[in-house]
């Protein structure tokens, strides 16, 4: 299965009329209209999993810059080994094991308070 990165359809379309565009240029084993969590509401992209090679070929090249309304559909394969990437201020566990660096980087620098007198 190869799967597609659909994009610049009209926030309003569902996922019927999706796959009735897609339908003619082969068989569709997933469709995924991305929506927003709270409001539920489309974000304009969508993946779509097409049973074989040329049919996903087939739809990118029919498909892609396509008008619908004031935009342009945009259809082309999603990348599968896109790795998502660590956030500098995600905070993770460190190892009993790592050494300490010789100069704390600015972002994980540490402020010594001073002590309170009794």
């Amino acid at each position: 299965m190869v799967k597609l990165f659909v994009g610049g359809f009209p926030l309003d379309i569902t996922e019927i009329e999706l796959a009735k565009l897609f339908y003619p240029f082969g068989d569709i084993s997933t469709l995924k209209l991305v929506c927003d969590r709270k409001t539920r509401i489309c974000k304009g992209y969508a993946f779509i999993e097409m049973v074989s090679e040329q049919d996903a070929r087939n739809a990118v090249a029919g498909l892609h810059d396509m008008p619908m309304g004031d935009r342009s559909l945009t259809v082309k394969f999603a990348e599968e080994n896109a790795k998502p990437t660590q956030s500098p201020r995600s905070y993770a566990p460190k190892s009993n094991n790592a050494k300490p660096s010789s100069a704390p980087s600015s972002a994980n620098q540490r402020i010594k308070r001073p002590r309170r007198a009794v």
